[in-house]
């Protein structure tokens, strides 16, 4: 816990009037739930001027003892609870949110925050789809034609088209998560010109850090929001191929989720942009890169240790997604 951050975010959370933020971003009335009206909104808001914020990557406090109504945006949300508990409500759920607990709200979901006390601070961190490229994952990777599905599940969660759509996740009070969050903070409140690509890079490291806490207990880590009817969750099939990459088949991940082959590889190419097979060796390539980088383990054995029984074969998709052998991969990365 960094007191003095806590303390810069006590003076920036002060009680605000709904009036006042609507004069400002002056937002739609899109729908009504149960006779409440939601809003769309495009724009973030500063903390204490209430401007308009044109930053690719904005930090907000919620504020106290203060009516927010429905409300959606084209942009993705991460909501932390720095101190406190707090209760979030979409359309369809209530979710409540202990300290250190972290929600994504995808980009046009409808949702608000029950009003917080003075002893709660929540910070909301607007992530705007134009903020993160696949270069910026480069650091993820040992070959911009490498992408493990961590990866790719970071593009998708920051498309615009994710309706409905949150991802709760339980960080048990992870240090590394909750001092990453800090860090985030305090470059954004004291900023410089580094400031943003050091942000961004952080807003990277916390999310594979959750992934990485999703990938051991995905059922117990990670909350999904509801999907539509018959839709699968994505995050879950992306998580699953990383953790069975080695001996993996279409039909037999199709059975563990009740879906038939053909719907199940046809939702992972609309979804993903990548068939089933090529998320796999994206996966393999990844594990191998690794090998080769960090160890001196023959090719052949790396070949099996990944699942592909026949080297040459190995050799045959490397170069495919990588551009070069393994052997000159190794080279010229442990060189």
């Amino acid at each position: 816990m960094n007191t003095e951050i806590l303390e810069l975010l006590r003076e920036n959370n002060k009680s605000k009037s709904w009036e006042a933020i609507q004069n400002k971003l002056q937002p739609l009335i899109t729908k009504y739930i149960n006779g409440e009206p939601v809003y769309q909104f495009f724009d973030t808001l500063s903390d204490k001027s209430l401007k308009k914020n044109g930053q690719l990557i904005s930090i907000s406090t919620q504020p106290v003892n203060s009516f927010v109504p429905y409300h959606l945006h084209n942009y993705i949300e991460m909501m932390v609870v720095l101190l406190g508990s707090c209760v979030v409500k979409t359309q369809n759920e209530t979710i409540p949110l202990k300290q250190d607990e972290i929600i994504f709200m995808g980009s046009r979901t409808i949702h608000k925050v029950e009003e917080i006390d003075t002893g709660t601070i929540v910070v909301n961190i607007a992530l705007r789809k134009s903020a993160f490229s696949l270069k910026d994952l480069d650091f993820l990777t040992h070959s911009r034609n490498t992408q493990p599905a961590s990866s790719i599940m970071f593009s998708l969660l920051s498309s615009e088209n994710s309706h409905g759509a949150f991802n709760l996740f339980h960080t048990n009070h992870d240090k590394h998560i909750v001092n990453t969050v800090y860090d985030i903070i305090s470059e954004y409140y004291e900023s410089d010109n580094y400031s943003n690509p050091i942000i961004r890079l952080e807003v990277l490291e916390l999310f594979i850090r959750l992934i990485r806490i999703a990938s051991k207990s995905p059922i117990l880590q990670v909350q999904k929001g509801k999907q539509n009817s018959g839709e699968i969750d994505l995050l879950t099939l992306l998580l699953y191929i990383e953790k069975n990459y080695k001996k993996i088949t279409l039909k037999e991940m199709a059975a563990h989720f009740g879906f038939n082959p053909n719907y199940l590889s046809s939702y992972l190419k609309k979804k993903t942009g990548y068939t089933f097979i090529k998320l796999v060796h994206l996966q393999r390539i990844n594990v191998v890169a690794e090998y080769l980088s960090l160890t001196n383990v023959p090719i052949e054995e790396i070949s099996t240790e990944v699942g592909y029984e026949n080297p040459s074969y190995l050799y045959k998709i490397f170069r495919e997604y990588v551009g070069c052998s393994p052997t000159e991969y190794r080279k010229r990365n442990q060189n």
